[in-house]
This record gives structure tokens, sequence and C-alpha cells, in this order.
């Protein structure tokens, strides 16, 4: 099959609003392109795609590419994303925040190129204390004595590469016991669900709206070795299906990890406790630095109470509980 590539030029900051601008067009076969070699690779082999073939494009900065297929009937997609993010660049004053240029290029690829042409970026790194997150792809180096986390994102994305799901994975790390049981919003490669299991959870349940994501999960759990009875992948709607809903929201989870963007973390926040115990944890990251506050705040007017707050550049992971006494 072929598919369209559709790349965003952007900002640290701007990345949160530009995956909300594709989330709210149902585009979510997503990737954020993040170090500076990845990056000047990446827009220096698609130069001659860019609307401005200039130097303030070409400049290291992170993009976000979006994928969907070539088909007749998304023929009006790529108008509508380019609509939404204009709309989205008039409102810089606004919001007070350094988009970045918001150019965009376009290209259309095999699904076997756009699956694999990152992959050159992506090699063994540690996280945390005891993990080691390794592409499946990748030799395992010599002498390491870490927890191994094969990942093969495939579709869904999610390495460990980014401040986000890095700073998840060593929270995570830090805060799980023996036989926790996990719930993970928004599981994507199930690199979190993956990782809550090599550490010691007795039950882990990865939820996604995404059919793609779910079935990329379950591939590498079955690749790093998880038992069938002991993650399980959910798909559905949260706060669309009221069904799915009930069958989440049962209080049980001793750890909640929600990954994804704030304002989809705003949107779930009166949700969460009712899926964690007493004394049960949040981890959530994926939020902006400017957008920190308005997420503190609605996490804690829904009853949790925030304990840390962990910074990776730009990017913030909170770490709440449940009070006993809620």
């Amino acid at each position: 099959m072929k598919w369209k590539e559709l790349t965003v030029a952007t900002t640290e900051e701007g990345v949160e609003l530009v995956l909300a601008r594709l989330d709210m067009l149902g585009i979510q076969q997503v990737s954020i392109i993040q170090g500076h070699d990845e990056v000047d690779a990446l827009l220096h082999a698609a130069e001659k795609y860019w609307d401005y073939a200039e130097e303030a494009v070409l400049n290291a900065q992170p993009a976000v590419q979006a994928y969907f297929p070539d088909l007749p009937e998304n023929g009006d997609t790529e108008r509508l994303i380019r609509e939404s993010l204009a709309e989205l660049s008039a409102m810089r004053d606004e919001l007070g925040i350094d988009l970045g240029t918001l150019e965009i290029s376009v290209r259309t690829v095999d699904e076997e190129d756009w699956a694999n042409n990152w992959k050159a970026y992506f090699k063994p790194i540690n996280v945390g204390e005891r993990l080691l997150v390794c592409p499946s792809w990748e030799e395992v180096p010599e002498g390491n004595t870490r927890a191994v986390l094969k990942i093969d994102p495939g579709m869904a994305f999610g390495t460990g590469t980014h401040h986000t799901t890095r700073m998840c994975l060593e929270m995570l790390e830090k805060s799980i016991k023996q036989g926790d049981r996990v719930a993970d919003l928004g599981c994507g490669s199930g690199i979190l669900s993956i990782a809550a299991c090599l550490l010691g959870a007795s039950e882990v349940d990865g939820i996604d709206i995404d059919p793609v994501a779910s079935r990329v999960a379950v591939e590498n759990a079955e690749l790093n070795g998880v038992d069938k009875d002991t993650f399980f992948v959910m798909n559905g709607d949260i706060l669309s299906d009221p069904d799915f809903r009930r069958s989440v929201t049962n209080g049980e989870y001793d750890i909640v990890l929600a990954n994804i963007v704030a304002n989809v973390i705003i949107e779930f926040a009166y949700l969460l406790p009712s899926m964690m115990k007493k004394g049960g944890l949040l981890i959530a990251s994926g939020i902006i630095d400017d957008r920190l506050e308005e997420v503190t705040a609605e996490l804690e007017d829904c009853g949790l109470k925030v304990l840390e707050v962990s910074c990776g550049e730009d990017w913030r992971a909170v770490l709440a509980v449940k009070p006993e006494d809620f």
C-alpha cells in the first residue's frame, strides 16, 4: 500500500499542539523526530518536498510526521491538515508559544519505507537503573546485566528514546511493587506495559483506541516472552463508549500510566481516580512545560495529590497518588 507522509517542522514546545491538531482529525499514525542528527538527516533528505527550502526550515528543529493511506477517500486529508495548522499558526500570539515554522512537506511512500526509515537512529539505551530498551533488530550489548525490553514499534511508534517515555519508565521503575496491577492508557507500542511486566506486575491492561497499536503491543509482548495471562490489550474509546468506560474504571489498579498529551490527560482526569485503588499511583507524561500547571491543577481538582514532577528538556512527567481517604 502507498502512504502519504506529511512532515511538520515545529519546536519542542510546538510538538504537543501539532499532535493534538492531528488527533482532532483522527490521524494517529505519527512519529516525533527529536534528536539533532535525526532531524538534520530527515530534513535534508526531504528538502525537495518542502514548501520553502530555506535555512529557516532546515535548522534541525523537531518535526512531527503523520501517515495516512494514499486512498481516494483520504483525498481531503492533506487540505484539512493544512487548514488546521494554519489555524494553529494564527494563534501564535494568543498561545505565547514558539511553534516554529510549521512548514509542511508531503510525499508518497511505500509502507515498508515509512515503517523502516527511522530504524537507523534507534539503538539500545539504558533507562533508569534496571532497564535496557533494545530494538528487535539490534544485538544486546555484551556484558549487559539489565532487564532487556525488546521493542519493535512498527506503525504504533514508541521507542523509549523520547523524554516523555523515558521519564515514565524511570518513574515506573521507582514506583512499581511485585504483584501490582497496572493500566496503560494509550499503550501504543506497548513499551510501558511490557516494562511493567518485566518489573514485576502481576497483570497489565494496555488500553488504546487504535487497533494498529493494539496489534503491535501484543507482538512486542510476545517478543519479550510476556505471559498472555499477564498482559491484556483492550481496544476502545473511554470517553465516548460508556460500556468500555465501565470495563476499565473499576478502581482496581495500583498504577495507571498515561503517556499521551496534556489535552487528553485533562480530558481523562475525572475518570482516573475511579481506575485507581486507594493509595494507587498515576504516572502521566507527554506534558509540555507550559501546560504543567493546567494539568496538575486538573488532577488535584479531581482528588489526586501530585507527589513529584520530572523534567526532560521542555517535557514534564507527573507522579500523583489517590489519597487513602479519597
